[in-house]
């Protein structure tokens, strides 16, 4: 039978086991971390000490080796330096099990609230300040102090994500560590490690430090601010928070990724590709089964030759909310049942795939319908290349970092701080498209000119032939505060989607309305021009899109359809004539969109959907034919 001591040990590594082994916390300090964390011991202080460095004077000449080190200086801030050292008088053994250490959190908080802590949480700023080196002497919190935190904490940020809950509890969690885990210096030959480990008991996230080697008696505390990546370009970029550099000589041109690049996904996605197939062929006149499990279907399709089933096996019709896997299966089994989407359409919906599929359309930059993109997991290199050259040429560098794969502009970032973006590659896959800095604005009454975006949903019949329509009714979403390029994290200045923020004003203007107010604020830009880009930029994206065969393009499966939103936005650029002109910014491509606006004012949405898509009877639809 265990002893208590097992139990516990047990009980902690069933809890956190998985945690400890992915941040390589070797198992021979578990029961010691566990007792630490349940008794709250925090002992850090009776084996470590915090020293302060002294800056060289430039006169001072001479120890070369002093000043090189003083020039690597990651430990940020505009204050003096320090390093953590070992006061212990017997050192550090690594092999003892004890030898593992909690390090405290000062700041933990959402890049979204950053701002309203600083100026609310009392003492926050002054201690932050503080730990940054940056002059604050006042009581009350200054917009300078709070800017100059904000631009300095991506040096001290760390992070962690919750792998359960909403999708609104999954958006990357920042830290600062006290100021003991904030002093740790940067080596590239650490002496110890460190990890964020989420408390379950107490709902509290600590930092686990360990060493890696003995230490000695005044040995000093380092970890690799760039751990676990091997790639010297890579972990020179990661670290240029720290240690700035340039990296012109490299290109910022993006190639298209390689073949198996895109099969790599497809095995992510699990997704097994379809057999060939002939395109069906239905009686006239056949009333087709239905086969959904989304609500808006069920509610808004009246149309005669449709009728639901509960009975998955019978229907002719899958129109399912969730990603269909198996086509093979269904293409061998069942290849007369037509279903809502197509084989490999995540490289559409998926934002990193849009920007690599997009380019195909265009010259070294992409076409000028999508806004100039990079994947920060691959292209982090290119991408500090091309900020850079920009910076130097004195152009304006506001870029938006976006997830790949969440919605709603959930832990999407506006910012013009190099070193902020570096530091959002590490909490969740992202990539980083260039900010409109010229949008096309519309004249609000109640606010003045605003950033707006349009939502088009088009249906897609099929590949080959490509045949794709838009419906005639768009979607607008305002901002609600006047636009400039400042406060990059006013959410109601910057970005446009209202309806999921509590306590927000939604503005909704229809489509039939805004039309004529356009046109009133740009006589000379009629909308029917202005669509027909639009449906240019549509139509040159399907095309590359579906131009090479799976899993290099959507797969032209005959039994597919599919409906997408299509988001944009328009900004002012100058065509090759030199004249201005309002050009269609593709933002992104949404995946069984919300339809509950479509139903709620246009309740024939569903039975033209259909009826375009599966009877192919377009006439009559309010779509218009694309390609």
């Amino acid at each position: 039978m265990a002893g208590p001591g097992e139990a516990e040990l047990a009980a902690f590594a069933g809890l956190h086991g998985a945690a400890l082994r992915a941040a390589g916390v070797p198992a021979r300090y578990w029961d010691s971390l566990g007792r630490k964390l349940r008794e709250e011991v925090f002992d850090a202080g009776d084996y470590f000490g915090i020293m302060q460095v002294e800056e060289v004077d430039d006169e001072e000449e001479g120890d070369e080796e002093m000043e090189e080190q003083l020039n690597k200086k990651p430990n940020p801030g505009n204050g003096p330096c320090f390093k953590v050292i070992v006061t212990n008088e017997n050192g550090l053994q690594a092999s003892d099990p004890n030898s593992v250490f909690l390090i405290d959190h000062a700041w933990t908080y959402r890049a979204e609230h950053a701002r309203q802590q600083l100026l609310h949480v009392p003492g926050l700023l002054h201690r932050m300040a503080s730990l940054m080196g940056i002059d604050f002497h006042g009581e009350i919190p200054d917009e300078g102090s709070i800017e100059q935190v904000l631009r300095e904490m991506w040096k001290y940020n760390q992070t962690y994500q919750l792998s359960q809950g909403t999708a609104e509890e999954k958006v990357p969690v920042w830290y600062i560590m006290d100021e003991f885990g904030s002093r740790i210096q940067h080596s590239d030959q650490p002496s110890f490690a460190a990890a964020p480990l989420f408390y379950m008991p107490q709902q509290i996230a600590y930092t686990v430090l360990w060493p890696l080697r003995d230490l000695e008696t005044g040995d000093e505390v380092t970890r690799d601010y760039a751990y676990g990546e091997t790639d010297r370009l890579i972990r020179k970029c990661i670290l240029l928070p720290w240690v700035p550099t340039e990296v012109l000589d490299i290109s910022c041109v993006t190639p298209e990724p390689s073949d198996e690049y895109y099969q790599a996904i497809l095995a992510e996605n699990k997704e097994k590709l379809p057999v060939v197939i002939n395109p069906p062929v239905y009686v006239k006149d056949k009333v087709f089964k239905v086969f959904t499990d989304i609500q808006q279907v069920l509610n808004n399709l009246t149309h005669p030759r449709f009728v639901f089933t509960d009975n998955e096996g019978e229907a002719d019709i899958l129109y399912n909310f969730s990603h269909f896997k198996d086509y093979r299966k269904l293409s061998e089994e069942r290849p007369e049942v037509m279903l809502n989407q197509f084989p490999c359409e995540n490289l559409l919906t998926v934002k990193d795939c849009l920007a690599s599929i997009g380019r195909r359309a265009g010259g070294p930059d992409g076409p000028r319908w999508l806004p100039r993109t990079f994947n920060l997991q691959t292209e982090l290199p290119q991408f500090i290349s091309y900020f850079q050259q920009r910076d130097r040429r004195g152009e304006d560098n506001h870029w938006i970092c976006k997830p790949w794969n969440l919605a709603r502009s959930l832990d999407t970032h506006i910012t013009n701080s190099l070193n902020n973006i570096i530091r959002h590659r590490e909490s969740s896959p992202k990539v980083v498209c260039k900010y409109i800095e010229n949008p096309v604005l519309f004249h609000r009454e109640d606010v003045g000119l605003v950033k707006f975006d349009i939502r088009y949903v088009v249906l897609l019949r099929s590949i080959k032939p490509l045949r794709l329509y838009s419906y005639d009714v768009f979607w607008l979403r305002f901002s609600n505060r006047a636009f400039s390029l400042d406060d990059l994290d006013d959410y109601e200045k910057h970005f446009t989607v209202m309806n999921y923020a509590p306590g927000v004003t939604l503005k909704q203007v229809h489509c039939e309305d805004f039309v004529p107010l356009f046109e009133k604020q740009y006589p000379e830009y009629p909308w029917a021009t202005v669509q027909v880009n639009i449906f240019k930029a549509f139509a040159e994206l399907f095309q590359v899109a579906s131009a090479k065969p799976a899993p290099l393009g959507i797969c032209d499966y005959p039994s597919s359809r599919a409906i997408y939103a299509i988001d944009l936005m328009l900004k002012w650029d100058t065509s090759r004539d030199g004249k201005r002109i309002m050009q269609p910014q593709i933002l992104e491509v949404n995946f069984n969109p919300d339809c509950d606006r479509a139903c709620k004012y246009h309740p024939t949405f569903f039975n033209d959907v259909f009826s375009t898509l599966f009877l192919d009877e377009p006439d009559n639809c309010h779509v218009t034919c694309i390609v």
